[in-house]
């Protein structure tokens, strides 16, 4: 089972060499700001394996410290872009552009982001596409930018830094190693599991809020 050729760590290791740190900085800020290239958690851990087998020659504190810098200004990036395109997007007009486009939904995603901030922005991290967007959507929704920089850095030390670390005290586990793309393939189907949880326990939550209301009524 091979993975795309440019969503192999293995592949892009063997291009780029020791500059795939660079490279996957590069991909960690586009990727937490304005466009999806490729799994974020997997090259995380790639480049915590590649570290440890000396792939990547530079020290494992500096590799966490480049990869958070980036994944944090590629928030910050989203966010402001958030912030910009925002008004635009939902000024009124009429047609489709205008069903999809309203001042509605900016405001019912500040509502949530007042309600879900600090869990969604952190949460996020770890699901990906979702952490493309999220902060895209808190410049919209103009998040306070105070808090948002807040959550979005610890959501950043705590992915980026912390699967990166675990990449390399695992990689060198002979089955880790020898099943590379297998193990980023279930790391990325892990990430999920922390969204599908929150959506799990708010849907949960809503049903008992609605039985509440039912209840009273009758």
């Amino acid at each position: 089972m091979d993975l795309l050729p440019w969503m192999n760590p293995e592949y892009l290791l063997e291009v780029f060499g020791p500059a795939l740190l660079w490279i996957a900085a590069l991909i960690i800020f586009a990727e937490c700001g304005v466009f999806a290239i490729l799994p974020g958690d997997s090259l995380l851990f790639a480049i915590g394996l590649f570290t440890a087998t000396g792939a990547i020659p530079t020290p494992l504190w500096l590799n966490c410290l480049v990869l958070t810098v980036c994944a944090v200004a590629g928030n910050i990036c989203g966010y402001f872009l958030g912030r910009l395109i925002g008004p635009a997007l939902f000024k009124p007009r009429t047609g489709l552009m205008g069903k999809l486009f309203k001042q509605e939904y900016v405001d019912k995603t500040h509502a949530f982001f007042d309600k879900y901030g600090s869990r969604a922005l952190i949460l996020a991290r770890f699901v990906p596409i979702v952490r493309t967007f999220v902060t895209l959507v808190a410049g919209v929704g103009r998040m306070d930018f105070r808090r948002f920089i807040l959550f979005t850095a610890i959501g950043g030390v705590v992915w980026a830094c912390g699967i990166t670390v675990l990449g390399y005290f695992l990689g060198n586990i002979p089955f880790i190693h020898d099943n590379l793309e297998v193990v980023l393939i279930l790391i990325v189907a892990v990430s999920v599991i922390p969204m599908v949880v929150e959506y799990l326990r708010a849907r949960s939550r809503q049903r008992r809020e609605q039985a509440a209301r039912t209840d009273v009524a009758a």
